[in-house]
């Protein structure tokens, strides 16, 4: 089976029932150039050609049981990146509308009262306490995970 967002019951069905599930990793799968068209079905075709070759690419299919804690560090990793963006967000508007450089630390001490004097127009001062005020919901509310 291929990848996708949603594969998690289909495996978990197929393994209970006794059956042996191979995950593609279809970013490793070299696309056959004589293929003339692609669908589910020609697909299909191709993937269990690889397995009967013996080079099939496959992905790992994590146990369920673990499932969760990896889920849950995606998504503290992908809040992170959030948070990231924001800051440099912020770093990036304010070195293009004053000329001037603004490290990061600096910008997670800002307070939105600071930010009105930093800023030559209004409007950029909104855009910024915008960033400011998703970096604060990111800060809360940041998953952190400790040993038990």
């Amino acid at each position: 089976m291929e990848s996708t967002y949603n594969w998690y019951w289909l495996v978990d069905g197929l393994m209970e029932r006794g059956y042996v599930v191979h995950l593609a990793n279809t970013a490793a799968i070299q696309q056959y150039a004589g293929l003339k068209y692609t669908d589910d079905h020609s697909d299909a075709r191709w993937l269990a050609h690889l397995l009967r070759l013996g080079v099939l690419p496959e992905g790992y299919i994590y146990p369920k049981e673990g499932r969760a804690v990896r889920d849950l560090l995606r998504k503290r990793s992908q809040l992170v990146q959030h948070k990231t963006t924001h800051l440099l967000s912020i770093q990036n508007l304010f070195t293009r509308n004053t000329g001037r450089a603004m490290r990061g630390n600096r910008i997670k001490q800002l307070t939105v009262a600071d930010v009105d004097g930093l800023l030559p127009e209004p409007e950029l001062a909104l855009a910024v306490k915008s960033n400011l005020a998703s970096c604060a919901v990111w800060k809360r509310k940041l998953p952190r995970l400790r040993r038990r």
